[in-house]
């Protein structure tokens, strides 16, 4: 068998393999890592992952890729599996009133906010999105990430909006390398015409909005801000419970600021995955544990907005699937560099390095669905492997601020070259 691209004398070879199911607990640290490994691809599927020389039966040829991977820390694909990639404009605006103490319900009357997104969102056109979507792109590809996860959720009571966020996503995901994973997210705050009457907007959402969306296929997921203040828990269940009626997969935005029971119901009602969980209970910890809903950590969002972090180690002590994204987005944590992530997962949730690559990798690959073909090394898994300018995987997180990536292989291919 005559391999397509193959990497050899990788320093350390990060495989993350043992399958599709995500890693809980003590083996969510044990990330099957390979001193001197080498990596063999065919038509964009891992042929061979092992020590030393490749066996016999897989041979190099004249057209075969081959990467020295010397002194490099070699891993699965980054997967950003929670994103707001879509949207228009920015708030670096912003960045003075917060520092001169304003709140959120100051910056909001002052034109800014979640406001302010969501009409520079409607303002733009399909086009605009797209090239502003897809610079970022380029940017976490970068970054050796080859699966994101995108968001909508600045239409806020538009539909047309929440559309074209989403239709701008799938033609992103048929034109550019990295694989774009769409979620509905028409449930991100209660529009001000039904401020009087949010329980309306949520007949819409679950009668209008969430059938057309799944009939037409346009996003894989379904997801819910369930937060004082912006959709309860009665409320969120009966935008899941829709989502899952008409074929959509759930998640939630659980407990980010208040305790409000949003893991719990993340686990009562099947959610794939519940997001932030910096308030998140001990019940509800416990509750995703016995469900196996991943917990998608995002310390960006943490660092940014300088409050504490969620229990990352209260959650892997207790069994729940840990996975970590940057919540890339235009007000709470603007940056699409999950390589930042990672190193402040480690220092500010206390995650050890191979418990956080597992999260960028595997456990966030199941976190949307995918870990049948992706977020690990491993034969027949697709060939999505980021090559980092790093001897091991604890200097890649240790020596941060810097963009360790060397290569990225998507498919087979090398789409990425520093």
């Amino acid at each position: 068998m005559k391999a397509s691209l193959v990497i050899e004398n990788i320093k350390t070879l990060v495989t993350v393999r043992g399958g599709e199911m995500p890693r809980t607990g003590k083996a969510q640290g044990q990330a099957g890592i390979i001193e001197n490994g080498v990596v063999a691809v065919k038509d964009g599927k891992i042929i061979f992952v092992g020590e030393g020389d490749l066996p016999e039966g897989i041979e190099i040829s004249e057209d075969t890729v081959v990467i020295d991977g010397s002194g490099k820390t070699v891993t699965p694909g980054l997967i950003d599996c929670h994103t707001h990639l879509v949207h228009g404009g920015s708030r670096e605006n912003e960045l003075a009133m917060k520092l001169e103490g304003k709140g959120y319900l100051e910056i909001l009357a002052a034109g800014g906010g979640i406001h302010s997104t969501t009409k520079a969102t409607e303002n733009a056109t399909s086009q605009e999105l797209y090239e502003k979507a897809w610079k970022s792109l380029q940017t976490m590809l970068g970054f050796g990430v080859t699966t994101v996860e995108a968001k909508s959720g600045y239409g806020i009571g538009s539909f047309e909006t929440e559309l074209k966020q989403i239709e701008v996503a799938n033609k992103l995901n048929q034109d550019h390398p990295v694989d774009i994973l769409p979620t509905f997210m028409g449930a991100h705050a209660i529009p001000a015409a039904y401020k009087e009457n949010p329980d309306q907007f949520v007949d819409k959402l679950v009668n209008e909005m969430i059938p057309h969306i799944a009939e037409n296929k346009l996003a894989k997921f379904c997801d819910v801000f369930c937060e004082e203040g912006v959709f309860s828990v009665d409320q969120s269940r009966r935008i899941i419970l829709a989502a899952k009626k008409n074929g959509l997969i759930p998640k939630i935005h659980a407990d980010e600021i208040v305790s409000l029971g949003g893991a719990e119901l993340a686990a009562e009602t099947g959610c794939i995955s519940a997001e932030h969980l910096i308030g998140a209970s001990d019940q509800g910890i416990k509750d995703m544990a016995e469900a196996d809903t991943i917990a998608v950590l995002l310390p960006g969002t943490s660092f940014n907005l300088q409050k504490n972090g969620a229990r990352a180690r209260d959650m892997i002590q207790a069994g729940v699937p840990v996975a970590v994204s940057t919540d890339y987005n235009p007000g709470s944590c603007p940056s699409e560099n999950l390589q930042l992530m990672m190193t402040l997962a480690s220092l500010t949730l206390k995650m050890l390095p191979e418990e956080v690559i597992t999260a960028v990798t595997l456990n966030a690959a199941a976190a949307l669905g995918i870990s049948d073909h992706t977020g690990s090394l491993e034969i027949g898994k697709n060939a999505d492997i980021a090559i980092f300018d790093a001897p091991n995987l604890d200097y890649m997180i240790y020596h941060f601020g810097i963009n360790h990536t060397d290569k990225v292989v998507k498919g087979g291919k090398v789409v990425f070259e520093k």
